[in-house]
């Protein structure tokens, strides 16, 4: 497990992916069972804290100690400069979780230590930055300013706890999910997949980085703008609809939305998608895409109706499952089978579960669109389970073996 930092990574992220799934699917077959769980914590909050934050930056921190240093031109990191990152995050969101449904008080210390470990590690992030004389460091300051935006939003997160202040929390979450996590996403993105200089070539040639450019100012805007608009669009919003910012998000996120969807439609006739990992990548550009096309639409709905939107959530799910969860899935695979010396990395049982998430993308979408039909919303969590259990099983026993070539690492 210490061989390299993408091992106590990826593991640390798989316990918690899988644990948040059954949470989840837990609370939600409890809840169709006739028996209602204690909640100290808003249920809405609580999901959203640990679907967005619980997994992924361990994820980030696994793949930027891994292959970071080789970005920068330093030495490798060993692994063992991640345990202290790994350790509280297990600890701090086990906590997390008990304190939920025992008291709030519990949850707000396990997120404060999840926060420590995270500044730890952005801290770190940081001196690679500073050590490094790398021509090429764009990518990765990017990243950087995202990890302290994340540190930032865990540390409000566990505040708004603390004090019992619901808005803290809705700034946290709106922060992490748009400053944080996303950007982190398109950034890397755009340093590993040969994707840009096929989509349009001409431009990339006079401004390389004018998509990266153009996608981070879309992601910043959805902060002060949706913040602007119905109560009910987000967690603890207090403000009422601007006609000026609902304008502003629409045309904003679906002129976006037909720039992605658009450079997504080229890729796919100039890539040989047969190649499954192109054809993955490719799906998680589409659901970013998708996401801030039904972002557009719930902010017109608020903009003609004055009212929350059409389905406000499906966006939301849309960019957390579809963008972040696909392009999660195909990266981490990638990496894990290649770390362990398998030559294939995306064979049939990965391609099955790659699937199934989609599946199950497609029906928390349709849950959103018809919430009186809730059997949609325990489907979708039961597909989402049962594909992050096979995959998470699967890589955690890599993680804890040599590798199958014989090579170090």
């Amino acid at each position: 497990m210490l061989d390299a930092p993408h091992r106590l990574g990826f593991f640390a992220g798989s316990v918690t992916l899988s644990t948040s799934a059954l949470w989840w699917l837990a609370t939600l077959g409890a809840h169709f069972a006739g028996w209602e769980a204690r909640w100290a914590v808003a249920p809405a909050h609580a999901h959203a804290l640990l679907m967005s934050f619980s997994f992924m930056p361990m994820f980030f921190a696994g793949f930027l100690f891994t292959a970071g240093p080789r970005w920068l031109a330093l030495a490798a990191v060993p692994a063992r400069r991640l345990l202290p990152t790994a350790a509280a995050w297990l600890a701090g969101w086990a906590a997390f979780l008990v304190g939920v449904h025992a008291d709030a008080a519990i949850a707000a210390l396990g997120l404060a230590v999840v926060a420590a470990g995270w500044t730890l590690f952005a801290w770190r992030l940081a001196q690679l930055l500073r050590r490094s004389a790398a021509d090429d460091r764009t990518h990765l300051r990017i990243i950087g300013g995202a990890c302290a935006i994340g540190a930032a939003a865990l540390w409000t997160g566990a505040a708004g706890l603390a004090t019992g202040r619901a808005a803290w929390l809705g700034v946290a979450i709106s922060a992490g999910l748009w400053w944080f996590l996303a950007p982190v996403f398109a950034t890397a993105m755009h340093r590993m997949v040969p994707f840009f200089g096929v989509a349009a070539p001409r431009l990339d040639e006079k401004h390389p980085l004018w998509l990266l450019g153009t996608l981070l100012a879309v992601l910043l805007l959805q902060v002060p703008l949706g913040w602007a608009l119905p109560a009910e669009r987000h967690v603890a919003s207090g403000m009422l609809a601007s006609d000026a910012a609902a304008a502003a998000l629409v045309l904003v996120d679906a002129a976006a939305a037909a720039l992605v969807l658009v450079l997504a439609l080229r890729w796919r006739a100039t890539q040989n998608l047969r190649i499954r990992l192109l054809a993955m990548l490719d799906v998680g550009f589409a659901w970013l895409g998708l996401s801030l096309a039904l972002q557009a639409a719930s902010a017109a709905h608020a903009w003609i109706a004055g009212g929350a939107g059409a389905a406000p959530l499906a966006g939301l799910h849309a960019l957390g499952m579809g963008f972040f969860g696909s392009i999660q899935f195909a990266f981490v695979t990638r990496v894990s089978a290649g770390q362990y010396g398998r030559a294939h990395a995306i064979d049939g049982y990965a391609w099955t579960l790659f699937l199934v998430v989609q599946a199950a993308i497609v029906l928390r979408i349709a849950a959103a669109w018809w919430p009186e039909l809730p059997v949609l919303l325990l489907a979708a969590a039961a597909l989402w389970t049962t594909a992050v259990l096979g995959w998470s099983a699967r890589h955690v026993l890599w993680y804890g073996r040599p590798r199958s070539d014989g090579r170090p690492g």
